[in-house]
């Protein structure tokens, strides 16, 4: 069966949830939004192309960092209402400069944060 982008469940706004996850590893990234049109040039072209709320535009990861996505699989949950990423990232994929942006977790009421910045910048 031919996949059709309009069958997954977007939210009012027309965006669905996209996690990022590192192909390799198995680590988590991060979380962005994606409309059916950033699902389709993300399939078209290999590179992950999100959909940026606050601004109103695509944005293909690592396009202005150089800290890429590279798409190895595209799958959607049960629901059709999450899509997940698998990808090979190059350089940090928060935009805090972390390998990850779930960096801090609660550890017996208190905030830890798991991973410092990468601070050796190409």
């Amino acid at each position: 069966m031919r996949f059709d982008p309009q069958t997954l469940c977007y939210d009012e706004n027309g965006l669905i949830p996209a996690i990022a996850q590192d192909h390799g590893s198995g680590q988590v990234l991060m979380m962005a939004w994606m409309n059916a049109e950033s699902v389709l040039r993300t399939l078209a072209t290999g590179r992950v192309t999100y959909w940026s709320r606050s601004r109103q535009v695509f944005w293909v990861k690592g396009e202005s960092s150089g800290h890429e996505q590279r798409l190895v699989d595209f799958r959607f949950d049960c629901d059709r209402d999450c899509l997940l990423v698998l990808v090979e990232q190059t350089g940090p994929a928060c935009h805090t400069l972390r390998q990850s942006c779930f960096y801090t977790a609660v550890r017996e009421g208190i905030e830890v944060e798991l991973m410092a910045p990468v601070t050796d910048r190409p």
